[in-house]
């Protein structure tokens, strides 16, 4: 489950971000919602682990982030929490097998290649298992990014605005994609978008306005 407390954000030490108090069940799926401003962004960063709160916490399967030092933390999101960026971040030198290795392995988990050949055989892309990311087209970075956020089977999946350059088959396409895989793995789904088309496709909302 994934669940914040009181949670607070500043910039610069004058621009404050207060964020509402969120609670998501293991296995459900949500939509957070926000125009630029709102802080959508920073709350998917704070929700990762990606950056530190000023006040309030971040629970992640009974584990409070906040608890963590640097080094537990960077294991415990490797292990627990699966972040699809906006924009793919591959390293471009390694194959497609050898960058979902890798997240493997920086989660302190063993290789596991028959794992990471059955998600890309799930998605459609185990063909491009050898490929280097710049052989890819953007659909094709787009699922083996999902991969590699799937590889350790975590227990929350975030993904940023994975919709928002899409046309309107593909958006359901990669919707429907995003669902399917988090129920396979039961782990709990929240799409960070400005997508106003998402919003009837998702029963739980979280509607984050401009903060001043």
């Amino acid at each position: 489950m994934l669940a914040t407390k009181n949670l607070k954000y500043t910039y610069n030490d004058d621009v404050a971000l207060s964020f509402p108090d969120i609670e998501c069940q293991k296995g459900e799926r949500w939509l957070l919602l926000g125009q630029s401003g709102s802080g959508k962004t920073t709350l998917l960063h704070l929700l990762g682990g990606l950056r530190t709160a000023k006040d309030g916490d971040v629970i992640v399967n009974g584990t409070s982030l906040k608890s963590l030092t640097q080094e537990a933390l960077d294991q415990f999101r490797g292990q627990h929490i699966g972040i699809i960026f906006q924009k793919a971040h591959f390293i471009k030198a390694l194959t497609v097998e050898e960058n979902l290795a890798l997240a493997q392995s920086l989660a302190d988990k063993p290789i596991d290649r028959n794992r990471i050949k059955a998600l890309l055989d799930r998605l459609n892309v185990s063909h491009k298992l050898k490929s280097k990311p710049d052989q890819l087209s953007i659909g094709e970075q787009q699922r083996v990014a999902i991969a590699r956020a799937l590889v350790n089977k975590p227990a929350v999946i975030l993904a940023d605005e994975p919709t928002s350059a899409l046309d309107d088959v593909n958006c359901d396409e990669v919707v429907q994609l995003l669902e399917q895989q988090a129920a396979e793995e039961n782990a709990t789904l929240l799409i960070v978008t400005h997508d106003g088309r998402l919003k009837e496709k998702f029963e739980h909302q979280i509607i984050l306005n401009p903060q001043v």
